[in-house]
């Protein structure tokens, strides 16, 4: 049985290698975007399959309105990919109030609306898959990345949460955590070449020079491949909650949670000494 898809951030990058991947085997696709323009050839091909629609993310209202045009279109929802988003990169001196706000609006809040829009009808329905886009970046964090791993981390408690919230309802839960990913005319993305740049402050140029060579070193994934793996993932009975996305990241992850591990064993004296003994 084909599934009925809600895709966010589809008009580019993975979110659209998932639309593609999704019509290509006979599902039926909401496509929502801020601009659709880009999906004019898929909506050519695959006709009443894929549903286009312009969407801010970040305006509750038209995304309760989006989420409820696709149900009628389509008469479900089986699958909700929670993709849309963007990468603010500075320091954290350097970033704006509106900056920070801005990535939170996009990242989270937009999320969250997609989110509580969806949940009525996959309830109703006793049965759901909602995928939130996460990255590496909501496990770890780097120098001039604070505004976005505030996003994502935020993003992984918040689907973590969700997971238990609505498991007796049939609905599942996935985190997918990509590392890099060639979505940029074939290249490796560059996370200080983006268009969300703080203004930089001269006493950080060192750092991102050498963040620069870091970049330029890891792998980037296929995102093709990306959207095969994900059909696996909505296809499976017992879905992860989270799951790694590419090469490159898992040693990194393997050794900073042991190092976080050896830290809170290392200070479990003062721990025990900051609870105190209550004479009660």
């Amino acid at each position: 049985m084909s599934k009925v898809w809600f895709v966010t951030g589809s008009s580019r990058g993975l979110g659209r290698n998932f639309v593609e991947a999704a019509l290509s085997r006979g599902d039926k696709v909401a496509a929502a975007a801020r601009t659709t323009v880009s999906l004019d050839e898929l909506a050519a091909a695959y006709g009443e399959a894929l549903l286009p629609l312009e969407l801010d993310v970040t305006d509750k209202a038209t995304v309760f309105e989006a989420v409820k045009r696709a149900d009628q279109h389509f008469g479900r929802l089986d699958v909700i990919v929670n993709n849309a988003g963007y990468a603010q990169v500075g320091a954290i001196e350097e970033l704006t109030e509106q900056q920070l706000r801005d990535q939170l609006e996009t990242n989270l809040f937009g999320a969250v609306w997609v989110i509580q829009a969806a949940l009525s009808y996959l309830r109703q329905q006793g049965a759901g898959h909602i995928i939130q886009m996460s990255s590496a970046a909501g496990l770890i964090a780097m120098p001039l990345g604070g505004a976005y791993h505030a996003s994502k981390w935020a993003l992984e408690a918040l689907n973590e949460t969700l997971a238990q919230e609505v498991a007796d309802f049939g609905i599942k839960v996935t985190v997918v955590e990509p590392g890099g990913f060639a979505t940029r005319a074939g290249k490796n993305p560059d996370p200080l070449d983006n268009g969300h740049m703080a203004e930089a402050n001269p006493i950080y140029d060192g750092l991102r020079r050498r963040l620069a060579g870091f970049a330029g070193k890891q792998p980037a994934g296929d995102p093709a491949a990306a959207a095969q793996a994900l059909l696996k993932i909505v296809d499976s009975d017992a879905p992860p909650l989270r799951v790694l996305f590419g090469q490159g990241f898992y040693p990194m992850l393997q050794q900073v949670y042991a190092d976080r591990l050896k830290t809170w064993a290392d200070w479990q004296d003062l721990s025990a000494q900051a609870h105190g003994t209550l004479d009660r």
